[in-house]
């Protein structure tokens, strides 16, 4: 089993950026995450992240992880299944290796909320899908449906009237949570519009061939014939790998305080040795830029926690040169 100082679980932008701040304090890291780019590849174009006017998610991602890489500190893309303490650190189990670090970063972020409808879970990956932008240009010129009313299903029904020859856009409510400005583009577009609606079946053979959808208040059923379910209802932390090492708030986010640190399960104290960073946090503004900088922050607090340096104030690292 290798070794580590410090294990980042996640590789978003929290977990990308820790990685950079971490090698430059000399720290031997690794960062485990199932998509590199995390929640940022759900998303087809970014526009307001410092530096960049406009930006393709997957160019932005692919500097993240450039960066990260140049500095020795290697991506390993698989799922964390277990993670334990011990008398001198942690065991991280993924579903192929185990690792141990003095020290971990917890910057996993959210996962997309599913339906919980039949035939979702089997077609998952063969028509079902979370994220337009990995997956949209599988479905040129066919139909598909997408399910939400926020900016993310706006997005991703933007993005596929580009490429699909249809596409419904399907909400429980009449209401839209997305930016008035996104849904009139939207609107333009041709996309098809099924209001108070809910998908309640995915079918298909091997791959999605329609889904059964209820308008709420008439009662009317009926099939569409489609060949993509683009599913973009939000997400949610998955707390369940962490609940029994640290603590979480009622919405399942990871508690931390001005530090990154975290604190143990149902109690103030603080957790020493792990730090989170992102999504996955109580810090209120789920952006970009803020993950980044929250995953500078846990970085060079494990580095701390690491070489028992104790920080009391302000603390100023504006050297450009390594740490």
């Amino acid at each position: 089993m290798e070794e580590f100082d410090l294990i980042i679980i996640g590789a978003g932008p929290a977990g990308l950026t820790a990685g950079i701040f971490a090698s430059r304090r000399l720290l031997k890291t690794i960062i485990i995450g199932e998509v590199i780019g995390g929640q940022v590849m759900s998303t087809t174009l970014i526009e307001n992240y410092p530096g960049f006017k406009q930006i393709k998610s997957v160019d932005l991602v692919e500097k993240f992880e450039e960066h990260v890489k140049s500095l020795g500190v290697d991506i390993i893309q698989d799922m964390v299944v277990e993670i334990n303490e011990v008398d001198d650190g942690f065991i991280v189990k993924t579903t192929s290796n185990e690792y141990k670090a003095k020290a971990l970063i917890l910057a996993f972020g959210k996962s997309p909320r599913t339906l919980n409808v039949p035939g979702e879970k089997e077609y998952t990956g063969k028509g079902v899908s979370y994220c337009a932008n990995c997956d949209a240009p599988l479905f040129r010129g066919l139909p598909v449906a997408v399910v939400g009313g926020g900016n993310s299903a706006f997005d991703a029904a933007h993005y596929l009237s580009q490429i699909a020859s249809k596409v419904y856009l399907i909400h429980r409510s009449e209401t839209f949570r997305a930016f008035d400005s996104l849904v009139e583009d939207v609107k333009k577009r041709g996309v098809e519009f099924l209001l108070n609606t809910e998908v309640r079946e995915i079918k298909g053979d091997k791959f999605v061939r329609s889904i059964v959808v209820e308008n709420k208040i008439t009662g009317e059923k009926k099939e569409l014939e489609i060949r993509g379910v683009f599913i973009e209802i939000g997400s949610e932390v998955k707390a369940d790998l962490i609940k029994h090492l640290v603590k979480t708030d009622e919405t399942n986010h990871v508690c931390i305080n001005e530090k990154t640190e975290t604190f143990y399960p149902n109690s103030d104290k603080i957790r020493p040795g792990i730090f989170a960073a992102g999504d996955l946090s109580n810090v209120p503004f789920k952006q970009i830029v803020v993950a980044a900088g929250e995953g500078c922050k846990a970085a060079l607090q494990a580095y701390n926690y690491i070489h028992k340096i104790e920080t009391k104030g302000i603390v100023g690292d504006w050297s450009a040169g390594k740490k």
